[in-house]
């Protein structure tokens, strides 16, 4: 018995997310349930002929990208990593590939033993839009200032209660996170916000940077991040921003 890990890259433009849908697990084909996991789970299983359980270290809502997403199942397969990530990849569609397979311990879990993970969300701040990257990243006209948004998302770092910054989930979570960067890069026109946390809660980035989005607009005066953290209250931060300008970076453990 062998278990792998593979790093996996795609666009999730055209995905209901990662996971499965309940209610939808026995479908047999991509179109009836069209998510990312189980793209991949029919392709294994039709090249190793085994059933797959992918284990992913997070799970990726509707039109949210990956470069660097991770995860590993267990099989009994005798080819070589080399030779299986081509196969994997002839056929996989093109929105979906995995760049790494390797083998590791029977016990490693991609979820439970992921230390940290990064997000980053772009956004094109111009004038116009841009046809080719429509999906890509989200177009914000506004002019930001960069600077005040640095500023005030230093006060990000480190262990809190992020409940203001959380949507409303059906599961019972612990708000406390650990975030451990936050970047700003500006490259032209586009605007990357990094960040790296031990794990993230229900739209934790995207409200995040709606609340950014809306200081560096000017909407926000400066110290309103402090005090929207200390509130614990989601109405007192900003804007949930679309999904399609999210990316998982990557996973480490």
């Amino acid at each position: 018995m062998l278990n792998l890990k593979l790093k996996i890259e795609y666009d999730g433009t055209h995905y209901h997310g990662w996971q499965i849908q309940n209610g939808l697990k026995a479908q047999k084909t991509y179109r009836s349930n069209k998510t990312i996991q189980n793209v991949l789970q029919l392709t294994l299983k039709k090249i190793l002929q085994e059933n797959v359980q992918l284990t992913v270290a997070g799970r990726t809502d509707a039109g949210v990208h990956a470069l660097g997403q991770v995860a590993n199942f267990k099989t009994n397969t005798k080819l070589s990593l080399t030779r299986l990530r081509w196969a994997i990849n002839c056929l996989l569609p093109e929105d979906i590939k995995v760049s790494q397979i390797q083998k590791v311990p029977l016990n490693f879990n991609s979820r439970f033993c992921a230390k940290s993970k990064v997000y980053r969300y772009t956004i094109l701040n111009r004038k116009y839009s841009a046809a080719l990257l429509a999906k890509k990243v989200y177009f914000f006209h506004y002019p930001l200032n960069i600077k005040l948004m640095r500023q005030e998302a230093k006060v990000l770092l480190g262990k809190h209660n992020f409940a203001a910054f959380a949507a409303q989930d059906s599961r019972e979570r612990n708000p406390v996170r650990n975030i451990k960067s936050i970047k700003l890069i500006t490259k032209g026109a586009f605007v990357q916000i990094d960040i790296q946390a031990d794990s993230f809660l229900y739209n934790m980035v995207r409200n995040i940077v709606g609340t950014l989005l809306e200081i560096g607009r000017g909407h926000f005066e400066q110290g309103t991040m402090l005090r929207i953290l200390k509130s614990r209250e989601r109405r007192l931060a900003g804007p949930t921003v679309p999904a399609h300008g999210l990316y998982l970076l990557r996973v480490k453990y």
